[in-house]
């Protein structure tokens, strides 16, 4: 099943901008633009070492596992937040998608 952008964005609103905004780094980094981009490469923001030497790129598949288990994708990251159900994760992922356009 397809994600959804308007019920991600409602998650994206309720469940991750207690760290996260789109446009600016908070305690997490900003999100604006991450699909497609390569982790750990905003300028400004403290990442974790092992984040930063990942050489991930954001994309359907990565931003999936990331959001499932942040600490199976890289372990020793800074983030400890997960998304349980498989549909908020598309929702979400393709939210942040359509935000980079």
């Amino acid at each position: 099943m397809e994600g959804d952008v308007a019920r991600g964005q409602d998650l994206f609103q309720r469940r991750c901008t207690g760290c996260h905004a789109m446009e600016q780094n908070r305690e997490g980094p900003r999100l604006r633009g991450v699909f497609g981009r390569t982790a750990g490469t905003v300028s400004g923001f403290d990442y974790s070492e092992a984040l930063k030497k990942s050489h991930i790129v954001w994309n359907d598949t990565t931003l999936e596992r990331w959001l499932a288990d942040p600490d199976a994708l890289v372990p020793d990251n800074n983030m400890e937040f997960h998304v349980a159900r498989p549909q908020e994760r598309r929702d979400l992922i393709r939210y942040l998608k359509e935000s980079a356009k």
